[in-house]
């Protein structure tokens, strides 16, 4: 069993990873009922929240069918975190997750996300006021470091576990890797074996096969696996590793026609949480891997693709799903 805080969870849990218009509530609902043992939220910037924002506060959006669920906010600014922080406890979530791992230049060039890599002692102090601030397990998300040149991961999570977060994830790569080359779980295994360390370690980065997660649960010892990229357009991917994880088995592929239903709902729920226009925008990047290495979805994908109308998007997929329903019933 591991545990955040008193958070209790199974052996070597699965974390979806925050990520930018992916880990939205209709996501978060799909992979939680795929096997996701935590989700997290995409993540939210503390100044778009302490000026009511309307994107920062919709981000807030949790619901019970979620728990445990953690709300990741960013910042770099004491005043504004604490302030965020304060916002974010209405809500009422499991965890709150502080960003220190995010590469984009918007937000890195202000000094928040991964830019903090840059200022260690600043990470640490708005930790420690942040852990302070509330009653509810603050856990972090960051980065081997800022280059190779600088990577301090080791001093960093000692220092962190030490003004009271509860686990660390880390990404296995630098900030100036970006998503270019390959993770490094060797560094984050290193973290997990220093014995002054006892908080629960995850890791994250390349988990894009259930084999490369038992990889990081039996060769690098790791807690458990944050889940990013290889979760979109695939919340399967949760279950997968659970099953070979617990039989060391794969498990079947969903069919052509679970896959084309399970795109109809995702679709179905985000119009109802985002309207017609972002929901139709923002489940677009799921649609290669829903329907990845299926040939004849190549003229259904173009078409739905440069389509803005929910309904006619909605009629193809209905029809794609008939189509190979059938033929799979033969």
């Amino acid at each position: 069993m591991v545990k955040i805080g008193n958070i209790e969870l199974p052996s070597f849990p699965l974390l979806l990873a925050p990520m930018e218009d992916v880990s939205d509530p209709p996501f978060r609902a799909l992979c939680k009922e795929q096997g996701a043992d935590v989700v997290y939220t995409e993540f939210i910037s503390s100044e778009g929240l302490i000026r009511n924002a309307a994107k920062s506060t919709k981000k807030l959006d949790i619901y019970t069918k979620e728990r445990p669920v953690g709300i990741q906010i960013f910042g770099s600014n004491l005043d504004s975190m604490l302030g965020a922080v304060d916002i974010v406890e209405q809500t009422n979530p499991d965890i709150i997750d502080i960003n220190y791992g995010c590469p984009v230049k918007k937000v890195v060039c202000k000094g928040a996300g991964a830019g903090i890599l840059k200022d260690i002692p600043l990470m640490v102090s708005l930790t420690k006021e942040i852990v302070k601030r509330t009653n509810l397990p603050v856990t972090v998300k960051t980065r081997l470091g800022w280059d190779e040149k600088t990577i301090k991961i080791a001093e960093v999570a000692e220092r962190l576990q030490d003004v009271g977060i509860k686990a660390i994830s880390i990404h296995g790569r630098t900030r100036a890797q970006m998503y270019k080359g390959e993770a490094d779980w060797t560094k984050i295994s290193e973290i997990k074996n220093n014995p002054r360390m006892h908080i629960p370690v995850f890791g994250n980065g390349d988990v894009n096969s259930p084999e490369k997660a038992k990889a990081m649960r039996d060769d690098y010892g790791l807690d458990g696996a944050m889940i990013g990229r290889g979760s979109i357009g695939n919340p399967w991917f949760f279950n997968q590793v659970k099953h070979y994880l617990n039989t060391g088995k794969k498990i079947e592929e969903p069919t052509i026609a679970e896959r084309a239903e399970m795109a109809i709902r995702h679709l179905k729920m985000a119009i109802d949480w985002k309207g017609n226009v972002l929901g139709v925008l923002e489940t677009r990047r799921h649609y290669g891997n829903y329907f990845k290495g299926i040939a004849n979805f190549k003229e259904t994908k173009s078409r739905i693709l440069r389509e803005n109308d929910p309904v006619i998007i909605l009629q193809e997929l209905e029809l794609f799903k008939k189509v190979f329903f059938e033929k799979e019933l033969v």
